[in-house]
């Protein structure tokens, strides 16, 4: 099978989209399947031996860390140059939606997979007139599809009460190589928490939607350590008002593994999310999570169980969330041991191959149509 992605974001840029994308496109290489990406530039022509086709790009003037591509009209020759049997539209948007019209042009089957929620991301930078016209141009786009797989249970029942149809659900794998207990480190916990206190981290970008600010509610509980793992537009004003908080800035790799695997509680902010990659890694390694329920969360949090979930209008609830696991340590460990058996059949590899069973029921469906 030869797969076109046409991403909204990929390599070098980090990000849950960017993610699934290089998930999926070496999964496909190591299966025996070609792949193309199309991407915003800048970055390098290829990953994984796998090519990549830049394009033009801009800068958001209210998070200039994500590159957004610039719809390019030869898009249409180099997918049909490259031939493929289905078109890949990851989060589409701009880039996206020039995608879907190549494959349409070219009669190829586009698979549209849903992971941003711009009307989310309009209210929490006080947007808010834009967000109906973010779901107006989101069903636009998905319509060109010929399914619009969905992250979560929540993504999918606010994708129909907006119109949107063909949906199927495609969950996110975790490397439970990477992210695993085993990667408890005894010397990093006594550099963050020298006085053996609870250590309750966040990891992500610092950006407003993500709502880092609620840890502002654990600001002086005894025996807690806030940690906080990332970079983006918001740190240097969450550096001032979450003064006691460790800010160890953006991590990857090992030294990634490490400090989540190191945490005791992980804390999610962020009430617009259609998934939540982070948790997963975090249930991965061992680390009981915190979540507002609502989003993403609400299909990966298991509510005393792998961790608790709160209400997102009361930011005040995590406080005392916090506080009892602190009072509780017997708690706390068996929301460890459950933390990690609960996302244990979550390979990428059995999420690439869910992803290759969508594609061709995808082709097959367009063979259909063309044959009515």
């Amino acid at each position: 099978m030869r797969v076109a992605f046409v991403a909204e974001s990929f390599h070098p840029t980090v990000n849950g989209v960017s993610n699934s994308v290089q998930q999926a496109a070496s999964h496909l290489r190591r299966t025996g399947h070609q792949s193309l990406v199309i991407a915003p530039e800048p970055g390098p022509d290829t990953y994984d031996g796998i090519p990549v086709e830049r394009v033009r790009s801009f800068r958001l003037p209210l998070d200039r860390g994500v590159p957004v591509g610039l719809p390019r009209g030869g898009l249409t020759a180099m997918l049909a140059a490259f031939g493929p049997d289905v078109v890949h539209l990851a989060s589409p948007t701009v880039l996206g939606w020039s995608g879907a019209l190549a494959a349409r042009k070219l009669n190829i089957p586009a698979v549209a997979v849903f992971q941003t929620d711009l009307a989310g991301f309009a209210r929490r930078h006080h947007l808010g007139p834009l967000a109906h016209a973010a779901w107006v141009w989101q069903r636009r786009v998905h319509a060109l599809a010929e399914v619009t797989l969905v992250p979560s249970t929540w993504a999918a029942w606010q994708l129909r009460a907006r119109g949107f149809d063909r949906l199927a659900l495609w969950r996110r794998g975790v490397d439970q190589q990477a992210f695993s207990p085993w990667h408890r480190s005894a010397a990093l916990r006594r550099d963050l928490a020298p006085r053996g206190e609870l250590i309750v981290g966040y990891v992500g970008r610092l950006a407003r939607e993500k709502q880092v600010h609620q840890l502002q509610v654990l600001a002086g509980l005894p025996g807690i350590r806030v940690v906080v793992v990332g970079d983006g537009p918001r740190r240097a004003r969450l550096e001032r008002s979450l003064s006691g908080a460790a800010f160890l800035g953006f991590q990857r790799g090992r030294a990634l593994s490490e400090v989540v695997a190191s945490l005791d509680v992980f804390v999610h902010t962020g009430i617009d999310e259609t998934f939540c990659q982070s948790i997963q890694e975090a249930l991965a390694s061992g680390v009981p999570v915190l979540a507002p329920a609502r989003g993403g969360p609400l299909d990966l949090v298991h509510h005393d169980d792998n961790g608790w979930l709160w209400p997102a209008v009361e930011p005040g609830v995590l406080r005392e969330q916090v506080r009892a696991l602190a009072e509780d340590p017997a708690r706390l460990t068996t929301m460890r041991l459950r933390a990690r058996a609960s996302v244990l059949g979550r390979t990428w590899e059995q999420i690439g191959d869910e992803l290759i069973g969508h594609y061709r029921q995808a082709i097959r469906s367009d063979r259909d149509v063309m044959a009515a």
